[in-house]
């Protein structure tokens, strides 16, 4: 039996009690350390969630060090979480970070540079990628043929007060890499090109836009239906959305939690007994962290499922206009070079020569220059 991680959270808002909560009795890594602006309010989580042994403060580095703590969980909010993830990166820790990685593509790639930099592990955290049925999914779908069409509909009433009901786009940025990251896992095919609407319907309870509708074209060929809404009162889907996946020789009908359909001869679904949600992004990185392997959600390959939000958001804003994923790509790494001011990370930015060489999946431990010690896919 493998020692629990010991770990530092930082961000102590709901969520980082809600990972807290999790970690305390999570047979893969325990918290050790709470970090928080708000020194009170980091007191009181520790206290009311009966860790008080854990180290408290507003310094990530000074906590790391009075801890012991061997990673950090960055629960911090979005904005940010590049400052979090290249402290702990520059302190010689992984770390796990919930999504969204960046609030740009071209903050993610500095970001993937930092890792290279330090030789350190930045996962993300894409908990919906943990659900049993959904591996289920995927492995059916990997035995019915050539995909052709992935349709995925996510409408629910969500009120959550705070940032998320401030943000330009809560449904595509918040809530959609879910399930854009998702149908990337289930299918194993990778975004070409994006046409997308968005829009605020009037009795919408948010600033920004809450529903979307978004048509991708994938490698393979095959098609990526997608529309949703946070502000849909009446008959919710599952929050994993409810799936169409059609190929050649069958479809598969999921609703998003435990009823998968397959009408494919005399195939029938087998769903694992896995760790699920965050559980299992814990499971997934504390035994990276062991093992030196590298796991599906490593910030090279998190990249292209947000890439896929930004290049949907850009598709809206140009009026439903096809945007390609490369090019969008490339521009932002041209920002990233551009206006990057550490002398490392530029240097490393550089050494890539184009994104594409800087996303290559397969491994993680750069040393710079984009020199990288290789490891398998987890």
């Amino acid at each position: 039996m493998f020692e629990r991680l010991p770990v530092v959270v930082v961000g102590a808002g709901a969520m980082g009690r809600h990972w807290i909560r999790l970690l305390i009795t999570n047979p893969h890594a325990r918290p050790v350390g709470i970090v928080d602006l708000d020194l009170e309010l980091a007191s009181r989580v520790a206290r009311e969630e009966s860790v008080t042994d854990a180290v408290v403060g507003t310094s990530l580095a000074a906590v790391a060090r009075d801890s012991g703590a061997a990673a950090v969980i960055n629960v911090a909010v979005p904005a940010a979480h590049r400052s979090v993830n290249e402290q702990g990166l520059r302190l010689g820790l992984p770390v796990l970070c919930e999504k969204p990685l960046a609030p740009t593509l071209s903050d993610a790639l500095r970001q993937v540079a930092v890792a290279n930099v330090t030789g350190q592990l930045l996962m993300v955290s894409q908990s919906r990628r943990y659900f049993n049925h959904l591996a289920a999914l995927r492995d059916v779908v990997g035995t019915l043929g050539p995909l052709g069409t992935v349709t995925q509909e996510f409408f629910h009433e969500d009120h959550e007060p705070g940032f998320r009901e401030q943000m330009a786009h809560p449904l595509l940025v918040d809530m959609s890499i879910h399930h854009f990251d998702a149908m990337r896992y289930a299918t194993g095919d990778e975004p070409v090109s994006v046409r997308c609407t968005s829009w605020n319907p009037p009795w919408s309870w948010y600033q920004g836009d809450a529903s979307a509708t978004a048509e991708f074209e994938l490698r393979s060929g095959a098609r990526f239906v997608y529309s949703g809404s946070r502000c849909a009162p009446g008959l919710p889907t599952s929050w994993n959305a409810a799936w169409r996946v059609q190929c050649e020789r069958g479809a598969a009908v999921w609703d998003g939690d435990a009823q998968l359909t397959v009408d494919a001869g005399d195939l029938a679904p087998r769903v694992p007994e896995g760790v699920e949600e965050l559980a299992g992004s814990v499971a997934a990185f504390a035994g990276a962290v062991r093992s030196g392997r590298t796991p599906e959600n490593e910030v090279r390959s998190n990249v292209l499922s947000l890439a896929m939000v930004e290049a949907a958001v850009e598709s809206s804003a140009r009026g439903g206009e096809r945007v390609i994923i490369a090019d969008l790509l490339e521009t932002a790494y041209a920002q990233a070079v551009q206006t990057e001011t550490g002398d490392d990370i530029s240097a490393e930015l550089q050494s890539w020569g184009n994104a594409q060489a800087g996303i290559s999946v397969g491994h993680w431990g750069a040393t710079g220059g984009g020199t990288a010690r290789r490891g398998s896919r987890g």
